[in-house]
């Protein structure tokens, strides 16, 4: 079983990699993209919030 630490890393950087997706996806103009990527994002942010994660330093896109 993962411990904690390795569970918020892993979170971590699906949230990272979801916010370069979004970045990504508003410049291109992709907006269904977008809008599905932002459901992942704020369940990320979800979990991350309720392990105790300060998004303040990761979150870019503060949606």
């Amino acid at each position: 079983m993962p411990s904690n630490g390795e569970i918020i890393k892993d979170v971590v950087d699906q949230f990272q990699k979801v916010q370069s997706h979004m970045r990504n996806a508003k410049e291109e103009n992709a907006t269904k993209t977008y809008d599905g990527l932002k459901k992942d994002y704020r369940s990320l942010k979800a979990v991350l919030t309720s392990l105790g994660v300060n998004l303040t330093d990761i979150d870019e896109i503060k949606e």
